[in-house]
């Protein structure tokens, strides 16, 4: 029997009526599929509704094979063990017991068929990195990443035909993301995944894009989706330019026959009062020639009003991904420069040393672009806030150059929730005029009434954007940005339009992050890693 999904014509709205899908329709067969659309789409709700998590309003899912389900946040109890978490704790203890002698019926009966338990989940845990996790373990002793990877082995340990993954690559470092990918690569049964990682998108058979309550099928990995989606664009963008022009050409032939039904009336008119014609027939002439002129105009402005249809149609086609390209002069730092200088850097977390021997030694110099990079819990956030002067060190000294430090953090909290873009942008510019204020939102795609939303209410995308503003465009400009896991909950598109305001930025950054796409895209010339509380410089990940 082949794996697959089948949604026939499924729809789902929340208990306030808010309708989320409608009369979807598709299959999912053995391969690997990933899905992709901006966060709030409904991703996560339609993997809930394929797992049988949400039941639909109407229509049905059907699955063929075993099925399952890693979501995104595990509903899962600090307290309980590695072995209750993969849920073998009664196998294994089924099996201690037959060992110290115990007969008892029960005992064969919770084993059944499953006498190699024990060596299978070792392995699993090993496959999955977590060799060194004993079955006892409690699950609140774990990092977040070694939680999602165990969330994981429990759900391998089930051996489904149909997997459901949402944003598995979510907390895990560098070193677990690559384990990860290896797994999803010998995958061969049917995959449905959700996931931002571009990495691991391009390790996928096709792509399946949720837009506006309807499935896209691409063939291919996410770098073949994304040349077909660049393709789409072009020829949706040439279809509004010529739909422009259709429109402005019936417009201008609208004009023209008005203007000659105008000049032939009047010279009807004349005529007729030159012939000396009866009023009974020179307004019976005149009334044919109103009633001419008017189903010309008729048919003008209907062939207007087609061609401002067609040109809507074009327009909705367009992709509203804009990225962001930006001129910020203000923070150019000169090459040789040093912008910030740590030595012996020493820093205590309840009463222990972070980092290991005499401490770490940290110089930033000019526009360098540094991705700081290690496991998780090695410090890497600790380190950005003594470099920004916020967590105090015990140790060492600093120095930094006059220039402004900024800080951006995944949380996304620098802005006043209670007031509007334009308000926080003007905080954070007060000696820019208005109108280079509203020109500048736009380039951040804040347009017209979207730049006098208020903070509380936009999207992640949104925030991320009125952030970068008040940031890169703020008096005086920063000359070292620290960026503190970034890409973290962000859509594809806006990790696109942080790539892009990044890329126009010409001061130093130091950024932590796991997305080696994401570290590529931004130009990081420099490759520091923490480890084992020691800082050292490393080359370039090679490619997976």
């Amino acid at each position: 029997m082949s794996a697959s999904l089948t949604c026939s014509r499924l729809s789902f709205s929340w208990p306030d009526d808010t309708p989320v899908f409608h009369d979807l329709s598709f299959t999912v067969g053995t391969g690997r599929t990933g899905l992709v659309a901006p966060n709030g789409a409904g991703k996560s709700t339609l993997l809930r509704l394929l797992a049988g998590e949400l039941l639909p309003t109407a229509g049905t899912v059907t699955v063929d094979g075993v099925l399952a389900h890693l979501p995104q946040n595990l509903p899962l109890s600090g307290d309980l063990t590695v072995a209750e978490v993969l849920e073998v704790d009664a196998v294994i203890a089924a099996l201690d017991a037959i060992e110290s002698g115990d007969t008892d019926e029960r005992h064969f009966a919770a084993v059944g068929d499953d006498w190699d338990v024990e060596e299978r989940t070792r392995a699993q845990l090993e496959r999955l990195g977590l060799g060194q996790v004993a079955l006892d373990r409690r699950l609140h002793t774990l990092s977040g990443g070694q939680a999602v990877s165990l969330g994981l082995a429990a759900q391998l340990l089930k051996r489904p035909d149909v997997l459901l993954l949402d944003e598995p690559t979510n907390n895990l470092d560098l070193d677990a993301r690559r384990t990860l990918y290896g797994v999803i690569e010998e995958w061969n049964g049917c995959l449905l995944l959700v996931s931002h990682d571009r990495a691991l998108l391009d390790r996928m058979d096709r792509i399946a894009e949720l837009d506006s309550g309807e499935l896209h099928f691409y063939g291919g990995d996410f770098t073949a989706y994304e040349e077909a989606v660049r393709a789409a664009r072009e020829v949706a963008e040439k279809n509004v330019r010529n739909a422009e022009q259709d429109v402005k050409r019936e417009k201008r032939e609208m004009q023209q026959a008005r203007e000659r039904a105008a000049r032939r009336s009047s010279n009807a008119a004349k005529n007729i009062k030159n012939a000396g014609l009866p009023k009974i027939l020179a307004g019976a002439r005149k009334r044919n020639a109103q009633e001419s002129a008017g189903r010309a105009d008729g048919t003008h402005a209907a062939r207007v009003g087609d061609a401002k249809a067609r040109l809507d149609e074009a327009g909705r086609a367009v992709r509203d991904d804009d990225r962001i390209v930006l001129e910020l002069p203000g923070t150019r730092v000169p090459a040789g420069r040093t912008v910030f200088l740590g030595e012996r850097m020493r820093v205590d977390l309840g009463g222990r040393p972070l980092f290991a021997g005499e401490g770490v030694d940290l110089e930033i110099r000019g526009p360098e672009r540094i991705a700081l990079t290690g496991p998780n819990g090695a410090g890497k956030s600790t380190l950005l806030r003594a470099v920004l002067g916020d967590q105090e060190t015990s140790g060492g000294g600093t120095r930094r150059a006059d220039g402004r430090i900024a800080y951006l953090s995944q949380r996304l909290d620098l802005l006043d929730p209670a007031r509007t873009v334009a308000e926080n942008f003007a905080d954070a510019t007060p000696g820019m005029p208005e109108a280079d204020r509203m020109n500048t939102l736009a380039r951040f795609l804040f347009r017209g009434d979207r730049a006098h939303l208020p903070t509380a209410v936009l999207s992640g995308g949104e925030r991320l954007r009125a952030t970068l503003a008040c940031v890169l465009c703020a008096e005086p400009a920063p000359q070292l940005l620290l960026l503190d896991e970034p890409t973290n909950n962000l859509d594809l598109v806006s990790v696109g339009q942080l790539e892009g305001a990044l890329n126009s930025y010409e001061g130093a950054f130091v950024v932590v992050s796991h997305d080696e796409r994401f570290l590529t895209e931004i130009g990081v010339d420099r490759w520091l890693r923490l480890d084992g509380g020691r800082l050292r410089e490393a080359g370039a990940p090679a490619e997976v």
